[in-house]
């Protein structure tokens, strides 16, 4: 039997696991959850937003905060939408479905903000309007974004293929058909790869056993080019009759422009195994970004939505009103996303990155387009700029710009105190988790550095995440 609903009114001393309370929700945390408060506790719960009145089912109780699960919505906000997604109640790929857009962006915004105020100590901190690109009659685009998708396979109850995301809070997947936030022209391969998995018999990968052949099926895309790219990640090479199948595939569909299968046979969370193979056509697709071409692999880090980092790098270009004569790095470059266009407009650019595969890709690009300035070496970014000889750097000409665009980790703080020895007049940092970036501000506006902008970019439409540029200039210090 329910425990009838307790307003912060009528609360007592208790606080359990299953109890029924009446709150309203006052805020969006950076994890995507509604925020509310009885009396003086708070309260976490997915599937709401700031304005609505509820009831809520506490799940997970501690003596300040609790986790909260939507039981009835007694006062819908007005910054509430309907899903354009049948499954947005269960699915985990998105969270933010039923938030407004232009509330999600007013909200990405003050997260920023507040990440910044609050950890990085720089107060009132200068964050713009969020970034979105616009379509032809410039009205945002929070739909049909991603140019990759990549979805676990499972085995329904009655033995059927199933590709999709996990439900929230659980590793039980969500079968999907479509996905309104992947590029569209996705879809149709979504269900026929799936049928075709299903009628070849290939085993599908148990996680617990750690027994089965596929894992993950990946599609990605070239959202100007329209060449499409379908990589299967399995545990073994030996699938069975798979030359044949890709060139069924191929045929079927003119814009499949490679096969290929990625190899992981760990027992972990980790997608992608170490090595990939062709089955058929190419290993790449070919990319049209900021002015150059790219060659975009299955196992190699690209942007998911294209059209947005475009508009940030093309933010970035006016911030920094290039004249034509820095000497650039760009840390934490990948296959030369921003390094290639980069290039273009100053005398000599430098990327560095970790991956093997990523700069074995970024030296293909930069040969694709005839850019004979700019040069990639392979490391961890922290060695690389404590050693600044070994990439040409004098103390008489250090390097005019940095780019960072570190993983939601941030940076090592040895990058932050190369940086600070170096002393390059601009930084930008590119980052995709507030806390993170706050963090390592904190460190270089210490260390003589002056914020002047921040810009936020949605990367993400329907999900908490949100990207951000932070531009920064050496000087006296502080904001």
């Amino acid at each position: 039997m329910n425990q009838p609903s307790l307003s912060p009114h009528s609360q007592d001393d208790s606080w359990r696991q299953g109890q029924l309370i009446e709150i309203e929700i006052v805020d969006l945390s950076d994890t995507s959850e509604g925020v509310g408060r009885w009396g003086s506790r708070v309260v976490f719960v997915p599937d709401t937003v700031t304005g609505d009145r509820a009831e809520v089912r506490l799940v997970h109780v501690k003596p300040n905060f609790a986790r909260g699960q939507l039981h009835r919505l007694i006062e819908p906000s007005d910054r509430r939408t309907r899903p354009r997604c049948i499954v947005a109640d269960k699915c985990g790929g998105c969270q933010w479905q039923h938030v407004a857009y232009e509330f999600q962006l007013e909200t990405k915004r003050q997260l920023v903000r507040e990440a910044i105020a609050r950890i990085g100590g720089i107060p009132n901190p200068p964050v713009e309007p969020v970034l979105v690109p616009h379509t032809d009659d410039e009205s945002p685009s929070p739909l049909g974004y991603r140019n990759k998708a990549t979805y676990p396979l499972s085995l329904s109850s009655q033995g059927r293929v199933q590709a999709g995301y996990y439900r929230k809070g659980s590793h039980r997947l969500v079968n999907l058909n479509q996905c309104p936030v992947q590029d569209p022209r996705l879809n149709p391969l979504l269900a026929q790869v799936k049928q075709d998995i299903q009628d070849r018999g290939w085993s599908i990968y148990n996680s617990q056993t750690h027994r089965g052949l596929l894992r993950h099926l990946s599609l990605q895309i070239g959202r100007r080019s329209g060449e499409i790219l379908l990589t299967l990640v399995v545990t073994d090479w030996d699938v069975p009759e798979i030359e044949a199948q890709a060139q069924q595939w191929r045929d079927r569909y003119p814009s499949l422009v490679g096969v290929c299968l990625n190899r992981n046979s760990r027992r972990t969370n980790a997608i992608l195994g170490n090595e990939t193979r062709t089955v058929s056509g190419r290993d790449a697709l070919t990319e049209q970004f900021a002015g150059v071409k790219l060659q975009v692999r299955a196992d190699t880090f690209f942007q998911v939505n294209t059209e947005t980092a475009e508009a940030l790098f093309d933010r970035v270009l006016e911030r920094l009103n290039l004249r034509g004569d820095e000497l650039a790095i760009d840390a934490y470059c990948g296959i030369g996303t921003f390094t290639l266009p980069l290039a273009k407009r100053v005398r000599r650019a430098i990327g560095l990155e970790v991956s093997d595969a990523s700069i074995a890709c970024a030296r293909a690009n930069a040969e694709l387009n005839d850019l004979n300035n700019v040069e990639f070496y392979q490391g961890a970014v922290e060695t690389l700029l404590s050693q600044p000889e070994s990439l040409g750097l004098t103390e008489d000409r250090p390097p005019d710009l940095v780019l960072l665009d570190p993983p939601r980790k941030g940076c090592d703080r040895a990058v932050l105190e190369s940086l600070l020895d170096l002393r390059p007049r601009q930084l930008v940092y590119i980052s995709c988790k507030p806390a993170t970036l706050a963090r390592d501000l904190k460190i270089l506006c210490e260390g003589g550095y002056r914020l002047t902008t921040v810009q936020p970019a949605d990367f993400f439409p329907q999900t908490s995440h949100v990207e951000a540029a932070a531009f920064l200039e050496w000087g006296v210090g502080g904001s």
